[in-house]
């Protein structure tokens, strides 16, 4: 049985969500895979892809290769994916410099949500799986509090920092972005992204000859990060679903303190557009925050990232069981 067009086409709005929460340092697309129905199926079929596919579509056709490895699923995901980097980014961008409170106010309510939607999904409570919830918040509340570092210009970092980022990006309650930032290859990233645009528009060789390098080394990490990581993945949530689920929990617990809409900057960085924007923060009281703490319009926006989760959530429950 073959999904429908819908189907598909609410697959890549999810897809879409996933791409404007990766661009974001503190808020992960693995989050959104999660809580709308599509985590363990997407890492399932990440796992799938292996030179395994070329053998079967030599025997047995394409057609027969790509469903063995859930394709359509995951072209209209990634295609999702894709058109947020490439539009709806600009917008969380744009949000991030001028309304920072309300935007991550929303998604304070959203990843709060999240945790007791994860969590709720844990079928056996023990003293291990407290453990191991207690655990993971405070590793990833310290990840949090990390500093980032000047990237260094080595071929092998990069490899080294998309192969990390991809984990993170796929890993509930880790922001691949964040993750990036950290290891100072934030920057390098998005200048890769822009550099590659303006190089091809303009006809600067130079320039895109750069640009390409660096993206071929962190797509090179990034494939082998998510085919090693998925694996990974897929075994635990098919022979350790409990504890998977805790360790998840965990690291969304932690996050929250990335993403807590009030903040004091500690210190800030040049971005790609030559503004200066914030690099180490605290997280402060309301009250203590400089300016207008916007408390009534982020309350607002918290209820409605909350809710948003059970919208999510209903389009998860009403997914189909099938493979593409």
């Amino acid at each position: 049985m073959q999904r429908s067009f819908f189907s598909y086409l609410i697959i890549s709005l999810k897809g879409v969500a996933m791409g404007a929460a990766d661009v974001v340092p503190g808020v992960s697309g693995g989050t959104i895979a999660f809580i709308s129905g599509i985590y363990e199926e997407l890492i399932d079929s990440i796992d799938r892809i292996d030179l395994g596919f070329f053998k079967l579509w030599k025997d047995s056709g394409f057609k027969a290769a790509w469903r063995s490895i859930n394709g359509t699923f995951l072209l209209a995901l990634f295609t999702g994916v894709a058109v947020s980097i490439l539009s709806l980014a600009k917008l969380i961008k744009y949000l991030l410099h001028n309304e920072p409170i309300l935007l991550w106010s929303f998604f304070f309510g959203l990843v709060l949500a999240s945790i007791l939607y994860i969590a709720k999904q844990i079928k056996k409570w023990s003293i291990k799986i407290i453990v191991a919830i207690i655990l993971t918040s405070v590793l990833s509340y310290f990840i949090t509090l990390s500093e980032p570092f000047a990237s260094p210009d080595s071929p092998f970092y990069l490899l080294f920092c998309g192969f990390i980022a991809i984990i993170a990006m796929i890993l509930p309650g880790v922001s691949g972005a964040f993750i990036l930032l950290i290891l100072g290859a934030y920057q390098t990233a998005i200048d890769t992204i822009n550099n590659l645009r303006d190089g091809l528009l303009n006809g600067n060789w130079e320039l895109l000859k750069d640009a390409l390098l660096n993206f071929v080394l962190l797509a090179i990490g990034a494939v082998i990060g998510i085919k090693v990581f998925s694996k990974l993945l897929n075994w635990m949530f098919k022979h350790k679903k409990n504890i998977t689920l805790a360790i998840l929990t965990g690291f969304m617990i932690g996050s929250l303190n990335k993403i807590w809409p009030w903040k004091e900057i500690l210190s800030t960085r040049i971005n790609s557009e030559g503004l200066e924007v914030p690099l180490l923060e605290k997280s402060i009281l309301p009250q203590n925050y400089e300016g207008d703490h916007q408390m009534l319009m982020a309350l607002v926006f918290m209820v409605i990232g909350f809710f948003t989760i059970l919208i999510l959530e209903r389009l998860g429950k009403g997914k189909e069981n099938v493979k593409a």
